[in-house]
Formats: structure tokens, sequence, C-alpha cells
């Protein structure tokens, strides 16, 4: 359909999104933005009427541009066109902003970082930063850079990191743990630093979680192992077992720094190790080959009276030094303690009641879905539940496009074209009874990619093609109950993986 579009003129395109039935406009806008000729995004410009077009719509088409492989100058500019001084839906704006910081920080890895409209893009969201009042608004725009990743933005990550409440605390952190490990200077581990022995005020435990994994997961020094080891001796009994568990799975990863580190008999004794938390963390392969290494990674936080504060499974591909996060998808539950009739830890603050779920799909982040934010809101969803899971994401992703002519020793030429192409349904759902005392979250991820390759040798006297085409269907589904109304805490973890058909 891509290469159909590529050859059509702007009055076809139009003609052929008005004309089309309702439930195929959505795969007709996906395959006009992967396709981004000049034609198919004018039509797409004159279709799309950001004050008309239902909500689906409009994010099916942001979502597209966000996950283009290589997008163009052009389809920011459409984008920001399309996003700039209108009264949009707050969802529809977020996936905006969302889809912007993806964009900016694609075309800098094109290395044109240097176009007006990418300056535009990150004037865009730095200006909306500091103009923003409300809480929600900051995290949005935090996100927008973290997609973005610009090591220019380190600095106001820091600052949102350090001196922002607990909510946007967060978001800067975990917006910094995506940089890889050459912008991960010596003046953002002294922050983490501060953040994570909590210095200057005190820190939500996730956000001091989140400061510690930054400095583990980046050229860690003995000494900043030792601090972190030493200080969870003052925590409490669940963050203490996770962050016990997260020191001992990256030194499993150096060697070298394991040996510097258990010469010291203060850690390396029984009594350090052995906390008894039910909280957990784990990474192992789910798949081998010689190119590519696929892995299933679960982290869980509990509070102590067992209630589950934070979970977050990750799927990820590494491939010759690459690490390209496929799936990960974090459920969190905060303000549960009072419900609960726990007392906070001193100097903390009491949390606005809120469950919401964020999810990050080829290293792009989605924006956050609120499950329930107060009281009043849980006892409507607990009333009102439909049962329904929320969909995250859904639609069809263009994840190649290579186009690429070979000259030859003997003077002729060979046309290679590759294209990928990914269709992708992935919905979350959390479930929360007060009154059994359970929890529940699933995540079903259902997926087929196809790959079509092409070589053509055309001369004179001679023509040769060479095809090949690749398909493969997965669904993978991951479900968590929990049962806190007995001690010890019940829970169930199931991972159930379909039979993989490969063509």
């Amino acid at each position: 359909f891509i290469q159909m579009l590529r050859s059509a003129k702007k009055r076809d395109i139009l003609q052929l999104l008005r004309r089309a039935p309702e439930e195929m406009r959505p795969f007709f806008v996906e395959a006009a933005v992967a396709t981004q000729s000049v034609a198919s995004l004018a039509a797409l410009s004159d279709f799309l009427d950001f004050s008309k077009e239902p909500k689906s719509l409009l994010e099916k088409f942001l979502y597209t541009a966000a996950f283009s492989p290589r997008p163009s100058g052009e389809l920011l500019h459409l984008v920001l066109d399309k996003l700039d001084g209108k009264q949009l839906a707050p969802e529809t704006w977020e996936t905006g902003i969302v889809a912007m910081g993806s964009l900016v920080g694609k075309l800098c890895q094109q290395k044109l970082c240097g176009l007006q409209v990418v300056e535009r893009g990150v004037e865009t969201i730095l200006r909306g930063l500091r103009g923003a009042k409300e809480e929600p608004k900051v995290i949005v725009y935090l996100l927008a850079l973290g997609n973005a990743m610009l090591p220019e933005t380190i600095p106001t990550l820091l600052h949102h990191a350090e001196d922002g409440p607990t909510a946007v605390t967060a978001a800067a952190t975990s917006a910094l743990q995506r940089f890889p490990a050459p912008h991960i200077s010596s003046k953002v581990k002294r922050v983490m630093r501060r953040i994570f022995h909590q210095k200057r005020k005190s820190y939500d435990k996730t956000c001091r979680l989140a400061a510690a994994e930054i400095l583990l997961d980046n050229h860690a020094s003995p000494m900043d192992v030792i601090n972190i080891l030493l200080a969870t001796s003052e925590m409490e009994t669940e963050t203490a077992t996770f962050l016990l568990l997260k020191v001992q799975n990256s030194l499993r990863d150096h060697h070298h720094l394991a040996r510097n580190i258990m010469g010291d008999l203060r850690i390396n004794n029984y009594n350090f190790f052995s906390k008894v938390g039910i909280s957990s963390s784990f990474s192992g392969p789910l798949t081998v080959t010689q190119d590519l290494i696929s892995t299933f990674g679960l982290d869980l936080l509990f509070l102590e009276g067992g209630f589950l504060r934070k979970s977050v499974s990750d799927f990820s591909l590494l491939s010759h030094g690459q690490r390209l996060r496929a799936a990960q998808v974090t459920f969190e539950a905060q303000g549960m303690e009072s419900m609960m009739g726990e007392n906070l830890s001193e100097g903390e603050e009491e949390p606005e009641l809120m469950a919401q779920m964020s999810a990050t799909f080829f290293d792009v982040q989605l924006r956050p879905i609120v499950f329930f934010r107060g009281y009043t809101d849980l006892m409507a969803k607990v009333l009102l539940s439909s049962g329904e899971p929320t969909s995250v994401v859904k639609g069809n992703l263009l994840l190649m496009d290579h186009h690429q002519v070979i000259p030859l020793q003997s003077g002729l030429q060979v046309t290679v074209k590759l294209q990928g192409g990914l269709g992708l349904d992935i919905s979350a759902d959390m479930d929360v009874s007060i009154w059994e005392q359970e929890l529940k979250t699933s995540v079903n991820a259902r997926g087929s990619l196809t790959m079509d390759f092409q070589a053509e040798l055309d001369s004179p006297f001679l023509q040769a093609t060479l095809r090949s085409q690749t398909e493969v269907e997965t669904s993978i589904n991951f479900d968590t109950m929990l049962r806190f109304s007995s001690s010890p805490v019940l829970m169930c973890l199931q991972l159930r993986e379909e039979q993989v058909p490969y063509r």
C-alpha cells in the first residue's frame, strides 16, 4: 500500500482518505504517514482537522508519526502546525507533545538537528516546560524530552529531578535513565547521589531507587555501590530487598566490581544480605541466536503491608552492542499506604491516591494512562468497572524502509530495497478490589512482523531479481495477581507465550 501511495498524487490520496469506510481510515492514515511523500503529507494536512476529527484517529496519526523509523523534517512540520495554538482534547495534546519529542530525537539521530523545524520543535517543548504551571503538563513535557534524548537538555532534566515534587522528580529521573552511558556525566551522578542519599530534602522511595539505578547502570564506581549498599540498612525491608537484588544483578554483569566490593566485610556478611522482603528484580533471556538476544525483565516493588507499589515488565532486544527496548509496561499505585493503615517514612509527603500505567515501545514513551485519581474516582471505577482492558497502542508501523543502489566492480548496478512492517495490538488492565483485597494486572501483546527484501540487477543484456518475504506472528500475555488479605501476601505471576508461526 505504501509503495502504491508513493507514486500517487495529492488529489488521489485526499480522495482516498475522505471516501474510505470509517473502519479503514486509521489504516490509510498510517500508510500515508509512513509514505512521507510531499503529496501524502499535503493530503494529510488537508484531511486532518484537529477540531473535528475523532480523538482516536488523531492519536493514530500522532503515534504513527512518533514511531516513524526515519522521519522527515516535513513530517515534524506537519505535527507542529497541527498542534500550534489549537484548543485540543487533553489526551490529543499530550500525545502530540510526546510525539514531537520522538520526532525531534530521531531527526537529530539522522544528523538533522540544525534544521529550522527541529530547532522550532525543541524550543516549543522547552518553552512549554518553562511556562507549565500544572504538574501533569510539566510531566508531559519531561516525557517529550526523554523521547528526544538531546544532551543539551540534561541540565533542565537535572533541575526538575532534584527540585520538583514527587511526580515531576520521577518523570525527570525516568527521562535521564534513557540516555546512553556517555551522557551520564559526573555532574549527573552528583545529582543522583544527592537524590538517593536525600542530601537536600526527602524523596519518594521510587525516585531514590531510580537515582540508584542510574548510578549502578552507568560505569558504577566501587564507592557508589558500597554507599548504596550501606544505605539499605536504614531503609524499609521492601525497599532494601529490592535494591539489594538490583545491586546483585549489576554485580553479576561486572565481575571486577564485585571482587572489589565483596572485600568489604561491612557488606559481605549474612546479616547484610538476608533481607526477607517479597519485592523482587529479575532479568533473563527469552531467545538467544547468533545475532540477537531477547530478554524479559520483571521488577516488583511492594509496600511494607504487601500492596504492590510499582511493577515494571520489560522486553528488550540486544544486538551487536545496541539495545532496543521493544516493550516496557509500568504499573504504579501510590497513596495506598493510608488506605492500608500504614505509616509514612519520616519526612515523606503523603502522596495522592492514584494508579496509572505508562508504556514504552521501540524506545518511544507513550503518554501515561491514569486508572483512577483520588478516593472518589477509585470508588466510581470499582463500582462502574466494565471489565474491558484499556488499549495502550494498536496499529501498523513501518519499522524499516531502506533503498540503496550498489555499484559492482563489473560496472553494473544492483538496486536493493528492504521494507519491514509491524502490526501491534497491546492492551493492559489493572483491577483493584478493596473488599476482596486483591490486585490484578494484565498486559496482552499481539504482534505480527513482515519483511520484504528485493535485489535487482538490470542491464541491457541481463536482468535478475532476488526476492524474499518473511512473516512472524507472536502473542505474549503477562498477568499478576496479588491477594493481600492474609500474611504472607499470596502472589501469582504468569507469562504465557503462544506458538510463533514463522514463514
